[in-house]
């Protein structure tokens, strides 16, 4: 790899000349400006974030020898509470405040809606998510399990009627009309500045008229009506001679719904991005999102396809003015945390560059592009999802940090909003002031469920053998954790201004199911909820349009608020008396898991994708269930639940399971056919057998390590 020496930096030359020839060209920022001002920020912030972790460090020893020494004893939360006071684990909490960011886009603070999160080393899956901004009601429910029955392959006119009468019941629900039904409408048109809709001769208003906003083509002809719920669009499309049109009543061919409001851009859990080479295949696809050129070209059945972002979608007000609707989900970019470094620099000392650093004035510099254009924030902010931060003070350190950047780069203050991920417990506890710390850029808070849970484990590894991990959604912290992320919120003045989050459906083939619980998360108040797929965000938004978010908040304003003390309710089995069938059962569900994930990571460089589960379910998986599996295995190996050898026998025996999954699969490697020169294997069996010492239980350090063995070797 050829290096470039740079103001004491040592710089990989595909980083370098990216930034030089592809970033900086086209902003106010010279190439001599940009290296001085980001040499001199790295070597100010580089030892205060190695201190950082250092402490992470220090109070987990604490934490680990208060359990030893009082393993002998029933536990006891009040003396447990007052010893995480005593070694700063939880802060002192100060007086209330209201958090004051200005000019963010709407998307964030004034409309609710799905989230979606795409790795963004994928060109064309990071198009899909930010275009998926609008999708079709119809072809959401007509390929999915929402509508039950057979899918064909050819057209089915049956289903196509049962996802007719499914929307037809969400327009009644949703926009009703004065008198009627929509089943009962036989054509739509606009008179004055009323849509009417005829049933023969008989007409029909809207209950609401407001709902009505525009429409496309003639007023006595429209193709397209455009309808406002709840601050979320839908565009009806009127087409007498489509396929569908043709044979509906009204000629109504097809509803699109505004579907992913926002989008994170990910640059952490979802990508396998571990040296220069990576790095910059990630960058550079953001840079395309924020200059709006990115282009994807690829195959699909024998046809070369390719793929760019939306345009605005324009339409005649019913006042008959313009109208423009933005194209696009508002995207927001995750960069990685704290803890990782990267090879694509090395400090002075030898050392490699905080990826957290590089990351933020990298992604910044990007995002300068879209200050001038406006293609993706109105309001010329550049949003940054930060995850794993671990209190207030790593949360003072990123404000810190930003603030560096808008300097060097000749941003305005501020310009530069945060996301806090809510995912490790010292962030939780004492949530309110990481905010404060942030008071004038936050624009999210968002619960983890799965990086939150593998962290609760590893914080009290030494309390206990942790309980099952389906149990773990039932449990007392949990659900308070969940509870007190929305009451934190809105007490700090989230409401009408930023977002409050929920955690990711994790099984995209499963949209039935996902429609019937995730109704939930607006009901508990959060403003946006992870989902997988374009078409998910699409069938997810219906929740949005049932449920006024903001209405939801207002009430929870009043109810009693979640306390600490069930949060630090330790998820600990009491005297376990389960069964060896029942433990391996547990075993070989997250060996498997381990295992599918690991070996794409290692072998194929995959740091996303749908992994079949051990019932050949297909589920998400991501470095937060990695963490999970490998932490839960290795706390019960222990507390003596397991043995070594029993774990390593449910690991071949899963190695195969998966090698048989992956079988059509072209690229991919068995691992039982050598299981000592596997390093996907071993990785996997690191992560659960050296799981104990892994920083804060994350799994990055050996992945990394073993992914840049696999990437020299070849």
């Amino acid at each position: 790899m050829k290096i470039v020496d740079k103001n004491g930096l040592k710089i990989s030359s595909i980083l370098f000349e990216f930034i030089n020839n592809e970033v900086i060209p086209g902003t106010e920022v010279s190439t001599h400006k940009f290296w001085n001002s980001f040499a001199k920020a790295v070597t100010d912030l580089a030892p205060i974030n190695k201190d950082l972790i250092k402490k992470r460090e220090d109070l987990q020893r604490k934490i680990d020898d208060w359990h030893k020494s009082n393993s002998d004893k029933d536990f006891n939360k009040e003396e447990y509470l007052k010893f995480l006071k005593q070694v700063s684990y939880i802060v002192e909490e100060k007086e209330d405040f209201k958090i004051e960011t200005l000019n963010v886009d709407e998307e964030i603070s004034i409309i609710a809606g799905p989230q979606l999160v795409v790795p963004v080393d994928n060109a064309r899956y990071a198009l899909n998510a930010a275009n998926a901004r609008w999708g079709s009601l119809y072809n959401s429910l007509y390929g999915t399990d929402v509508i039950p029955g057979e899918k064909f392959k050819n057209y089915n006119p049956e289903r196509a009627n049962k996802v007719i009468e499914y929307v037809r019941n969400f327009l009644d629900e949703c926009v009703p009309l004065a008198e009627g039904s929509w089943k009962e409408i036989s054509k739509i048109l606009v008179e004055e500045k009323k849509l009417v809709l005829l049933k023969g001769s008989k007409k029909s208003y809207l209950k609401n008229d407001d709902q009505f906003i525009g429409y496309k083509g003639q007023k006595n002809n429209p193709s397209s009506i455009l309808i406002k719920n709840n601050k979320l669009h839908i565009d009806i499309l009127i087409d007498s001679k489509s396929d569908v049109g043709k044979n509906d009543m009204a000629s109504i061919s097809d509803i699109i719904v505004e579907s992913a409001i926002s989008t994170i851009v990910d640059n952490e859990d979802s990508v396998a991005a571990v040296d220069a080479e990576d790095k910059v295949k990630c960058y550079r696809n953001w840079l395309g999102l924020m200059k709006g050129n990115l282009i994807a070209n690829f195959e699909k059945e024998g046809k070369k396809v390719s793929r760019k972002l939306n345009s605005n979608r324009d339409y005649i007000s019913k006042d008959g003015k313009d109208i423009s609707l933005h194209g696009r989900a508002l995207l927001l970019n995750r960069n990685v945390g704290h803890l990782m470094t990267s090879p694509a620099i090395l400090l002075e000392d030898g050392s490699e560059i905080p990826e957290g650093i590089m990351d933020a004035f990298i992604s910044s510099l990007c995002a300068l592009h879209d200050f001038k254009s406006r293609n993706n924030s109105r309001t010329g902010s550049v949003y940054i999802v930060k995850p794993k931060m671990h209190g207030p003070e790593e949360v003072a350190f990123t404000n810190n940090l930003f603030e560096k950047v808008e300097q060097s780069l000749g941003m305005k203050k501020y310009s530069i909003k945060v996301g806090i991920m809510d995912e490790e417990r010292r962030t939780t506890v004492n949530l309110k002031e990481c905010i404060r710390q942030v008071k004038n850029r936050i624009v999210f808070i968002n619960t983890g469920f799965l990086d939150r849970t593998g962290d609760e484990m590893h914080t009290s590894f030494e309390a206990g053998p942790m309980i099952f991990k389906g149990d773990m959604k039932k449990s007392t912290w949990l659900n308070t954790y969940e509870d007190w992320n929305v009451d934190i919120g809105l007490s700090c003045g989230f409401s009408g201004k930023a977002q409050i989050g929920k955690g990711m459906w994790a099984m995209p083939d499963q949209m039935a199911n996902m429609m019937t619980q995730k109704i939930n998360h607006p009901k508990s108040g959060a403003n946006c909820a992870w989902v997988p797929s374009p078409t998910a965000a699409t069938l997810h938004s219906l929740h949005y349009h049932k449920v006024n978010v903001f209405n939801e908040q207002n009430k929870i304003k009043f109810r009693q608020k979640a306390n600490v003390e069930g949060i630090l309710e330790i998820p600990t089995a009491d005297r376990p008396n389960w069964s060896l069938e029942d433990i391996n059962r547990e075993l070989e569900n997250n060996a498997q898991g381990i295992l599918g994930y690991v070996v794409r990571w290692i072998d194929q460089g995959v740091g996303c994708s749908k992994v079949p589960d051990i019932n050949n379910i297909a589920l998400m998986e991501d470095r937060a269930t990695l963490r999970i599996s490998s932490q839960h295995i290795s706390n019960w190996l222990h507390h003596g639940i397991c043995k070594k050898e029993q774990v390593i026998e449910v690991m071949k025996k899963m190695a195969k399971t998966v090698d048989d999954q992956n079988k059509d699969d072209p690229k991919y490697k068995k691992m039982s056919d050598d299981f000592e020169n596997s390093i996907a294997f071993s990785t996997a069996c690191d992560l659960v057998f050296k799981g104990r010492n892994q920083p804060s239980g994350y799994t990055e350090p050996l992945l990394h390590k073993k992914r840049l063995e696999i990437k020299s070797s070849n």
